[in-house]
C-alpha cells in the first residue's frame, strides 16, 4: 500500500498530526497498535493542562468544538507555595488572559481525535497493527507489519511515546535521565470551592499539584520518590484523601478520593536529532520533561502544528520527506523544547526532594520572581505556552 506520510502512534501527537493534514491532498496512514478505551463513569485521573497556544490548535483541527464543555475546566489563577516562605501567584485576570490554560482530561481529547480521523477520507486508520520491519531509500520508506502488510511512504512520522520504536530503528539516539520519581494521578471531590485555581506545592517529599475539574474537584498530581510513591499506592481511600489534604495545608477542606489512583516513571529525554533520512519524530518520541511544568503534552500538539503547516504549505512537485522540510521543521521546534527542557529540569534539581541546603535559595528566588514584574511577566508566559 502506498500513502504520502505514514505515522506510528495514534497518540494526541500522532492523531492531532493527521487531523491537521485530514481533507488534505496528502495520503496519511495512522497505525496504532490499539483504540482508545471507551467512556467511563467518573472522570479519567490523567488530565493535561493545556495551553492557549495548543487549544487554538486543536480549534484549527475541528477539535475543541467537539468537545464537552462541561469536562474542561479554566484555569483563572496559580498559586505555588515553595517548602518554605516561598510564594508566587499568577492571575489570568492581572495578566489580561481569559484563561491561563485548560484542564482537560486525555481519553476525552483522544476520542475525539479519533472521532475526527474516522471522518477523513484522506486518513487511513489501521488498528490495531504496529510496526516490525523497517528500510529507508533514496526514494520512500517502506514499513512491514504484524499483519503481514507492506507501507510504502515519502515520509515516516515517529509519535510511538518515549520509547520509541521509529527512533530506534532509524538511529537517532536518545539522552534519557531517570529521575527515580513516579508521578502519582489521581482525582478528589472537595470540600471547598477550588474557584478555578490550579495549586503547586514544592515539598520535601517532591511536587504536589491541585488541577481544577468541573464542580468540587480536582485532579491531583504527585511527583515524588518512587518508594513515596509506593507507600501512596498502598493507602486505602481515606488514608490517601487525609494525606493528600494535609499536604496541601487542607485549602480545600476534607477530600474524598472518586477513583483509584495510578503512577508513572518520571523521565527527561533529549533527542539531538528529531529527523533523519524520510523520518520525523513528534510528541515523547522528541522528547520528554518532568510534569512540574504541566507543558509536555502542549509541546506534543505544536511539534503537530509545525509538521503539518510545514506539509500542508508544500507546493505539489514537492517530496513530503524532503530533507530541506525536514531539517527546517527540526529547527523551529529546537529553541521551545531545549528551553523548556532546561527550564523545567533546573527547577526539579533545585526543588528535588530531601536537598535542604537549597531550601532558602529556592523559596528566595519565588518570592523574588512574584516581586519583580518583568520576571513575573516573563514566567507567566512560560506557564501559558
Amino acid at each position: 500500500m502506498r500513502f504520502d506520510i505514514v505515522i506510528v502512534g495514534a497518540g494526541l501527537a500522532g492523531a492531532s498530526l493527521a487531523a491537521a493534514l485530514g481533507g488534505s491532498r496528502h495520503r496519511v496512514a495512522v497505525i496504532e497498535g490499539r483504540a482508545p478505551a471507551p467512556a467511563a463513569d467518573g472522570w479519567d485521573s490523567r488530565v493535561y493542562a493545556v495551553s492557549p497556544a495548543a487549544q487554538d490548535f486543536l480549534r484549527q483541527i475541528g477539535v475543541w468544538r467537539h468537545l464537552d464543555a462541561g469536562r474542561i475546566a479554566p484555569v483563572q489563577d496559580m498559586a505555588i507555595r515553595g517548602d518554605g516562605s516561598g510564594e508566587l501567584a499568577f492571575s489570568a485576570w492581572d495578566s489580561g488572559l481569559e484563561r491561563l490554560c485548560s484542564i482537560v482530561e486525555s481519553g476525552l481529547m483522544q476520542r475525539e481525535l479519533w472521532e475526527t480521523l474516522k471522518r477523513q477520507a484522506n486518513v487511513t486508520l489501521l488498528c490495531p497493527d504496529s510496526p516490525r520491519s523497517l528500510a529507508i531509500d533514496a526514494d520512500a520508506v517502506r514499513l512491514g507489519l504484524a499483519s503481514g502488510d507492506t507501507l510504502e511512504a515519502a515520509l515516516l512520522v515517529g509519535a510511538d511515546g518515549a520509547d520509541s520504536w521509529v527512533r530506534t530503528q532509524a538511529g537517532l539516539h536518545a539522552d534519557t535521565l531517570l529521575y527515580g520519581e513516579s508521578g502519582v494521578v489521581a482525582n478528589f471531590a472537595c470540600e471547598r470551592p477550588h474557584r478555578d485555581t490550579a495549586r503547586q506545592w514544592f515539598r520535601a517529599d517532591g511536587v504536589l499539584a491541585w488541577l481544577p475539574l468541573p464542580g468540587e474537584r480536582i485532579s491531583v498530581v504527585w511527583s515524588t520518590p518512587e518508594a513515596h510513591a509506593r507507600e501512596l499506592l498502598a493507602l486505602d481511600a481515606d488514608a490517601l484523601s487525609r494525606r493528600v489534604a494535609a499536604a496541601g495545608e487542607e485549602r480545600l477542606g476534607a477530600l474524598r478520593l472518586l477513583a483509584p489512583p495510578a503512577a508513572f516513571p518520571l523521565r527527561l529525554t533529549r533527542v539531538p536529532r528529531v529527523s533523519a533520512a524520510r523520518i520525523a519524530l513528534v510528541g515523547d518520541a522528541a522528547h520528554a520533561l518532568h510534569p512540574l511544568s504541566g507543558h509536555g503534552i502542549n509541546l506534543g500538539f505544536l511539534d503537530a502544528r509545525e509538521l503539518a503547516q510545514r506539509l500542508l504549505a508544500l507546493p505539489a512537485w514537492r517530496d513530503c520527506g524532503d530533507a530541506r522540510l525536514l531539517r527546517g521543521y527540526a529547527r523551529a521546534r529546537a529553541e521551545e523544547v531545549v528551553l523548556l527542557q532546561s527550564v523545567t529540569h533546573g527547577l526539579q534539581r533545585l526543588f528535588r526532594p530531601q536537598d535542604a541546603g537549597l531550601s532558602l535559595l529556592r523559596n528566595l528566588g519565588l518570592n523574588l520572581a512574584g516581586s519583580l514584574p518583568v520576571l513575573r511577566n516573563m514566567l507567566i508566559r512560560y506557564a501559558i505556552g
